[in-house]
Order: C-alpha cells, then structure tokens, then sequence
C-alpha cells in the first residue's frame, strides 16, 4: 500500500461522518459528480411508494390536506433554511432555478425604485442565469451589464437595481466572498441576488448573518433531492411585504380558493409560489433531506476542504508534471466543495475515467470537473480517483 493510500485509510478512520454514507445507495464507483445529481439516499424509494399507493392512490384528492401536500412548499422550506442559514418562513420550494432567478431578479428591480435602471450580473455565471438576467433586463427597461465579481465594486453606482452572483463558480469552484459583495451592494442602495447551486449543502452560508435579500437555488446537486427536483427561492423576511413577483400565480393569492379575477398577494414566503406544486417530485426532495439530521454544515465544510486538499495532494503526486493544472484556488477562504482541474484532452479523459469507475465531467472546453460531496465520499475514494487518473493521462 503506497503512503497516500495508508493516510487515506486513516483519515476515513477519524472521519466523524463516514458512517452518513450507509444512508446513500452507492456502489463500487468513485462518485464525485454530487455538484451535478446528488446520489440517492436509501430510504427515498420507500416514501415515494407511499407518497404514489397510498396518499395519491388511496386518499387522492384528500392528500392536499391530509397529507400536508399544500403546505409543503414552505414546510419543505423551513427544512432547507438551517442548511443555509436562514430563520425559517423566509423559504419556498419550488418551479426551477431559472425561474426562481427570473422572479427573483425582476422582484428586486421593482424594490429598487425609481432611477436604478441597470443589472449587474456574474459575467462568468452558468448560461441560464446569464439567459434569464436579459430577459428580466428587457422585461423592466433595465440594461444589462455583465461583470467580473471582483469588478462589482467600482462598478455599482446610484444607477444600480439590483446584482446577480453566484457564490460558487460552476466551472471552477471559486468561492466569492458573500458577506462583503452583499455588504458592498448593499452600500450602493442596490439588491443583492445570490444563486446558492453550488454552495448550499456544501459550506455556510449564512443568508440572514450576512443580510441577503434574495437568493435562489437547486436542490439536486449537494441536497441530493434528484434529478428535477424543485428548486427554492428565499425572500428576507422584512422584504417579504414589498416582494412583487413577475409571476402572480393562484397558489400566491391571498385567497387561492376564491377564485377572484384581482391578483391580491399573500404574506409571507408564499408570495414566492406560483402554481400547482409538482408533489412527486417535491416530497422526494423532503425525504432525501432527512439525511442531514444530526449533521452539522460546519463539519461537511470541514471535511469538504481536507477532502480537496487531499485531493490536489494526490493529483500532485499521481500525475506527469504539466499534464493537467488546477484552477480551483488553493485557498480554502475562495475554495468550493469541487476541484477543477484543466487538461488538453479533458473530454477523453473523463470518458476513459467513467469507464474505470471514476465518475466527475467535463465542461467546454478542457475542464475535468470533480465534486466531493462530505455525505458519502471519503478519503480513499479520493486516493483512488487522482490515481487512476495519474495512470489515464500518463497512458
């Protein structure tokens, strides 16, 4: 046994949450694509068949509210505020996270009043957020301008309505200093949006510490909800009275059941829904986060950054000098939960590493992309995977 794969082993004996792996469906691969779908927690199955024969096969329509599927959106809510640092009655579940941006952003422009006419948005942000962000723009006479995070200071102004950041970069797993762009924001007179996807079950946010006013985020990446499972939008509680949602759906109404033709708002988080619910979906996602009972995210981050730092330590020591280059930084105060790591051929690798039992991926155009989801990956899984692609890229 080679000296990394011996630290690896004790290392996952002093792993204080190595046991939380048994409460995941997981094989002999090394998973480390939990940043793109999260892996299944055991016991999903099981309360999806009961949500399927009984509560919509026996009670039927009498499951709105006998089995609590009209409230879940904010019960469900409530469960993923502490993982992000939030009191609860500030979240909602559900539609996607593109559309949760788009209320998101359009709701902060109408906050901002009179004269701000301009969006500043991550100029490096996932595609659909950038997508979105011009169509708001449109939507509310905005102009649409796209910055460098480290830019954001010098380039807010009394013109400025509101700002979409992403707290991790999807690409390379830069982590952007939150409290301080929401601080500088904030100074500017203008609101902060944050999209949670890639840091939210990952490390602390701390969204009311810092004084957050809108963020938005998906639930199947570190939250392990499943593939489409409904995304959340948090609206700071002393903001929720002047949210103006683009989307005035019948589940938002003051009176959903009164069937008036005026829109009148309902308080609270609820002014974040929409329409009906997508219940499958959503009560999958409330089981899957029963695995985080008794965890602490302080300790997932803990672990998450020795797991990284491992990691590049292998790759280090695995792989033919120059053959690939980390771009995630090395640190841990600017670092994700993922390493990124460029290479020429990177899409080749990423296949010939699938088939060896290695599963990350690839973004355009030479990125190997690796998550290290604390729940389930542990440090030999970490050993294994840099050294099979030492032995990929040298091959």
């Amino acid at each position: 046994m080679s000296e990394l794969a011996s630290r690896a082993s004790e290392l996952d004996a002093a792993d204080e949450l190595a046991g939380l792996r048994e409460r995941f469906v997981l094989d002999d691969v090394v998973y480390l694509d939990g940043n793109s779908l999260g892996a299944l927690p055991a016991h999903v199955p099981g309360r999806v068949e009961d949500v399927v024969r009984r509560q919509w096969g026996e009670l039927r329509i009498r499951s709105w509210d006998e089995s609590g599927w009209w409230t879940a959106p904010e019960r469900i809510g409530d469960r993923i505020a502490p993982l992000v640092g939030a009191a609860a009655g500030q979240i909602v579940v559900g539609d996607s996270t593109s559309v949760n941006v788009f209320k998101a952003l359009v709701a902060a422009v109408r906050m901002a009043g009179e004269g701000r006419d301009e969006i500043l948005v991550d100029a490096t942000t996932f595609p659909t957020d950038g997508y979105i962000a011009e169509s708001a723009a449109r939507m509310t006479g905005c102009t649409l301008r796209p910055v460098a995070p480290a830019e954001v200071g010098p380039a807010l102004s009394d013109r400025t309505a509101a700002v979409l950041l992403n707290h991790v970069d999807y690409r390379t797993g830069r982590l952007y200093d939150l409290p301080a762009l929401t601080a500088a924001v904030h100074a500017a007179g203008a609101i902060a949006v944050w999209d949670l996807c890639h840091s939210a079950g990952a490390l602390p946010v701390g969204l009311d510490e810092h004084g957050v006013d809108l963020a938005v985020g998906c639930t199947y990446k570190y939250l392990n909800g499943g593939p489409g499972s409904p995304a959340y939008l948090y609206v700071r509680r002393d903001l929720q009275d002047r949210f103006d949602s683009p989307l005035p759906g019948w589940n938002s109404h003051a009176e959903p059941f009164g069937m008036r033709p005026g829109y009148e708002p309902a308080s609270g988080a609820v002014r974040g829904r929409v329409g009906t619910p997508d219940i499958l979906s959503m009560l999958a996602l409330e089981a899957a986060l029963d695995v985080w009972d008794g965890v602490s995210v302080e300790a997932v981050r803990a672990k998450s950054l020795a797991l990284t730092d491992f990691f590049l330590e292998c790759v280090a020591a695995y792989t033919p000098a120059g053959r690939v280059e980390s771009v995630t930084p090395a640190a841990h105060a600017e670092r994700g939960s993922q390493v990124a790591l460029r290479c020429h051929d990177a899409g080749d690798v990423m296949k010939r590493l699938i088939e060896r039992g290695v599963v990350g991926d690839f973004r355009h155009p030479d990125i190997l992309r690796f998550g290290f989801t604390p729940l389930y990956v542990g440090f030999a899984d970490v050993e294994r995977a840099a050294r099979v692609l030492g032995e990929t890229v040298a091959g």
